[in-house]
């Protein structure tokens, strides 16, 4: 009888797990169907922890209690996207990164007469920032037009402003010490109450723009694409889908910058590219062929 119980209740939780994927599906096929946004293609435990957050502030019980808000309330797609979104960053994220993006890549660029960079997935628009103060200090950003991408427009709004919380400056500090910032990080900004205003001289030269990875397409003669910490959140489809987009923005010997988390291994972009440090999986440059 404890066994036949302990079936049931295996039985019964499997079926819930059915119920529930179905749901999901149901509710990113309206999602899909409403915005044009796909949603589908996502990491399956990054895009089920996200929608149960959703279910909670919701306060709904079953996910398919979410597809009439999809459909009738106007003000519930804004909110879902923001819990889809992955706004994690921050200036000069991962500074080892951005140094040796410094010191191997940014020489590099100097070569060209005009300089093309691509920063997709930027949110908030911090690490563009930082970006742009490198090449700064490198005399090169009077030479380079920078687009700056992502599909939340809350988010771009933000980065347009280029206003950010000083709260976390003293971090920002030293993250560009780390990176090997030649000046002092506050000769980029001015401060107004307890916000910190970057110059024009860095806003004037990034274009904020809005892409989707689920729908559109490449940026043509980048000689520098970053794209850090985005593809961990695709599924492998919608990764290779956004690689192909990434690869063929990228001139030949062009860079290609991924997140500490990720690499170009067993993807069908790999042959496209070479490390520029053997033993370092974040930082690739495009072969000629």
């Amino acid at each position: 009888m404890a066994e036949n119980a302990e079936i049931d209740s295996d039985s019964a939780l499997l079926l819930s797990a059915e119920i529930e994927q179905l749901e999901i599906d149901l509710f990113l096929d309206a999602v899909y169907k409403q915005y044009g946004y796909d949603f589908r293609h996502y990491a399956k435990p990054s895009l089920h922890r996200r929608i149960l957050n959703c279910l909670a502030r919701e306060k709904k019980q079953h996910v398919s209690d979410l597809i009439p808000c999809i459909l009738h309330d106007e003000f519930f797609f804004d909110r879902f996207l923001q819990d889809m979104s992955v706004t994690v960053t921050s200036m000069f994220r991962d500074p080892e990164l951005f140094r040796l993006l410094k010191e191997l890549v940014i020489p590099k660029l100097s070569t060209y007469s005009s300089i093309n960079i691509w920063h997709a997935g930027c949110a908030t628009g911090e690490e563009v920032y930082s970006l742009a103060i490198l090449l700064d200090e490198a005399g090169l950003l009077d030479r380079c037009r920078i687009y700056a991408t992502d599909y939340n427009n809350d988010s771009l709004k933000l980065a347009r402003s280029a206003i950010y919380s000083l709260s976390h400056f003293d971090e920002y500090q030293r993250n560009y010490i780390l990176s090997g910032g030649e000046r002092r990080l506050a000769d980029y900004y001015r401060t107004n109450n307890k916000s910190a205003i970057f110059s024009p001289a860095l806003r004037d030269k990034i274009i904020f723009a809005h892409h989707n990875f689920m729908k559109d397409g490449a940026f043509a003669q980048m000689h520098l694409v970053l794209c850090r910490n985005v593809l961990i959140y695709f599924d492998s489809y919608l990764k290779e889908r956004a690689l192909k987009v990434l690869q063929e923005s990228i001139i030949p010997r062009g860079f290609f910058m991924l997140g500490d988390r990720e690499s170009l291994d067993c993807t069908t972009e790999s042959d496209a590219f070479e490390r520029v440090l053997q033993d370092v999986n974040s930082i690739y440059r495009k072969k000629l062929f």
